[in-house]
Formats: structure tokens, sequence, C-alpha cells
């Protein structure tokens, strides 16, 4: 069943690393089971959904779980069943088809993984209702966290949802999945590194807020999945239960913090301009097969700039107008509104540069720590056959290369792609990671 460290989160008996009060979540249960056949309106009806309970699911979830869910809880109330289409956008129309079609529910529950579940967590945190969701696949981190990526305008953005209360995952269900989505999981957890080091960088730089709770929590389990990666596709469940450890344990370390920062950084960033700016046309990637090749450029990018010598930065001089050419309007416009918040003028780049020669031999060795070594994330890739390079998920090189260029305009997160870009190291690098 769940880990004891899960349990002891919910309950709100874990010490805060960082010396504040007992960590706690709105989530009330998460169940990780070998098999949760029978027990699925079980783990529901102590949640305090209601009556009327609406299930969204897509052709392939509700085949797999959801019609196995839908008629387990008819014991419990009404049950509504909406069904998507095949692979269902996250973007604000189908937000609002789910809101029209659940007016009268109680709650929602999900059924799926990463786009289903972040619909039914928008959708019902504005709408004031209670959601659960069963895992029907390990592929992202995102189950038991309070930010939803949802696309409004063509800006794909992370926005304030909430948690569920219930996260439940048969871990038959999870292994029976396919391969690309169970790689996707991993490639999701890989990141950890990056996305550390990027916002210990952003606090090192400017003070802002970081906390060493989301990593703690996953001290234990990160290293165990890292070091038999290919055991998940050979139908393990005590490396599918890895996995899904690692991703709740992730999210619920987001969940805590009030925002993402401590799972998404660079790293998301440039997947999220791809899903933006890509050609429809070319292959379909799952997040997480894009977070695996974006993670490895990241890590060499955060690698080669703390093995040279300090960075001096410059002021930053794009404006409204050259986010508006390269975006469009609309979201030219939204992108250029996050990225104020983080933009370097004369004075705060002079600030930061008195910061950097005082204090950069402390930074480095500090981030340093927390990095792991480029090879190492390859070879975890390698050994579980997920994809290394752009290429292996349909990227032209080109794009890439724009992509890495421009993705730091799409968020207001200070992160390595922005210290190179200030110091003039980005365009130099972009073809070498």
């Amino acid at each position: 069943m769940t880990s004891d460290l899960i349990d002891r989160i919910i309950a709100g008996a874990v010490p805060d690393p960082d010396d504040g009060p007992p960590l706690t979540v709105a989530t009330r249960s998460v169940v990780i089971a070998p098999s949760l056949k029978g027990i699925e309106a079980d783990v529901v009806k102590g949640l305090g959904l209601g009556r009327r309970l609406a299930m969204v699911s897509d052709p392939t979830t509700h085949a797999v779980l959801g019609e196995r869910v839908e008629r387990a809880l008819k014991s419990l109330g009404e049950v509504a069943s909406l069904r998507l289409p095949d692979q269902p956008h996250a973007d604000e129309a189908t937000v609002e088809r789910i809101r029209d079609a659940t007016t009268s529910a109680t709650a929602l529950i999900a059924v799926g993984s990463g786009t289903i579940n972040d619909l039914c967590k928008y959708a019902s945190a504005i709408d004031g209702k209670p959601y659960a969701v069963f895992g029907t696949a390990p592929s992202m981190n995102g189950y038991t966290s309070l930010n939803a990526a949802i696309t409004v305008h063509g800006h794909k953005q992370s926005l304030a949802a909430q948690a569920p209360l219930g996260a439940f995952f048969d871990l038959a269900v999870l292994a029976a999945a396919p391969a690309r989505m169970i790689r996707s999981g991993l490639g999701d957890s890989l990141c950890r590194t990056t996305a550390q080091a990027d916002w210990m960088l952003s606090h090192l730089l400017f003070d802002t807020p970081y906390r060493n709770m989301p990593f703690a929590l996953l001290a234990h389990d990160e290293p165990a999945l890292f070091a038999e990666p290919a055991a998940l596709l050979g139908g393990s469940l005590a490396a599918m239960e890895r996995l899904v450890r690692t991703l709740i344990l992730s999210g619920l370390g987001t969940a805590i913090c009030g925002n993402s920062q401590a799972a998404s950084q660079g790293e998301h960033l440039i997947s999220h301009y791809a899903d933006m700016l890509g050609d429809p046309a070319w292959p379909f990637s799952f997040h997480g097969e894009q977070i695996g090749v974006t993670t490895l450029s990241m890590a060499r990018l955060q690698h080669r700039l703390l093995d040279g010598p300090p960075p001096q930065l410059a002021p930053d001089t794009a404006d409204e107008a050259a986010f508006i050419a390269r975006f469009g309007a609309e979201v030219g416009r939204s992108c250029w509104k996050e990225f104020t918040g983080k933009r370097l003028d004369t004075k705060r780049a002079a600030m930061l540069n008195e910061r950097i020669v005082a204090t950069w031999d402390r930074i480095r060795e500090r981030i340093q720590a927390i990095l792991l070594p480029v090879a190492f994330l390859e070879a975890v890739l390698e050994s579980s056959g997920n994809p290394r390079s752009p290429a292996d998920i349909g990227w032209p090189r080109p794009f890439y290369r724009t992509a890495l260029r421009h993705a730091r305009e799409i968020r207001n997160r200070y992160t390595f792609l922005d210290l190179a870009a200030n110091s003039g190291a980005l365009e130099q690098l972009v073809d070498a990671i």
C-alpha cells in the first residue's frame, strides 16, 4: 500500500526540514496498491465528495479503468460520465466544456493522467468543487500538485488550481500502460536536479524564496528509481511503485511550497515553448519524453556555466515589440508581462554583477553539490529507452536552437537560460547543449 512517508505527510506528522511547522497538504488519501479491483468505492467514500459524481475520462482511460471505476462508484450515488475525445487538449475551451457538463455535480473524478488530471483540477477549482483522481499511467508528477498546465489564448501557463482530495494508483494498471508513458514518468522525474539548480540560482542571485523540503522528500526514492530504470519496462510492480512514489512525492513537495518551482524550471520552459510554437504536424511526444531531452540540455548548460569564469551580465535589450513579433500580438503581450518581472535593466544588472564578483565561488559550490553528472542522466534515459535528443522526438535542430534562445521569455522564472543569455554565453552554447 502507500509508503509510510506519504501517509505521514498526509497525517501532518513529518517535520519541516527547513525548520517550519510540520508539513501539511490538502490531499487526504493516497493509495498505491498492487490492485484496486473491488475497492474503488471504498477508497473514495470517506472523502465526502457528495452523491453526484462526474467522472471525466477519454476513450482509452475509460476502457482501461474508467468503466470499472464508474460501475463501482454507482454504489455511492449518481455517476455522470463525461468522455472527452482521444488526446484531449489542456486548454481553456476544454476546461469550459468540463464545467458546462458538470454543473450539477458535487465533485469530479478524473480517470487518466496528465491532461485529464490538469483539466479536472483546474475546472473543479474554478467551480469550488472537490475532485479525486484515479491514475492510469505513471507519466508525470502533477497528480498531487496545486498547479495545472493550461494553454490560455495560445500561451501555455502554470495556473493555480487545487490538489485532489484523493489520488489512487492501481500498479497493475500502471504497469500495463504504454511503454512510452512509463518512460515519460521517468523523464519527468529526471529534472529534479536541473530544476533544483535553477531555483537555487534565483535564490542566491535575487534572494527569492527557496526550500530544501521538496528535495528532502525525494532523497530515499529517487536514487533507487534511477538505479534500475530498465526494470520499469519489465513489468516489475516494485519498480513501478518506486516511480509512482517519486511522482507523488514530487507533487506533494510542490503543493507544500504552493507553486511548481521545485519541479519546473528551465527544462520545462523549453518544453512549453515547443508546445506553444512547434509544428502540429511533427510526431506526437509525451510531456515527460520532452522533459528528458530538455533536462539534458539544461544540465549541460548548468555544468558549462559553473565550470567557467564568473559571468558578467548585461541588461536585456528586447522590448515588447520584439515579443509581439516573435509570439504574435496576444501571446507576445502575455509573455512580455511575465518577462518584465525578471528583466534586467542597467541598474539590476550592475547589482547582480557586484554580487557575482563577491559570491560566485559560494554560488558555484552550492549548486554543483546538487547537480548530477550529465553522463549519469544520459545513462538513465538510455537504459530505459527514453529519447535523448531533439531529433528523437521529432524536433528539428534549427527549431530547438530557437527554443533554447527564447524559452526563457515565456515565464517569470530566472534560470540558467537567463544567466547564459545575460552573460552572452547562450548564443555560443546553443549547438553544444
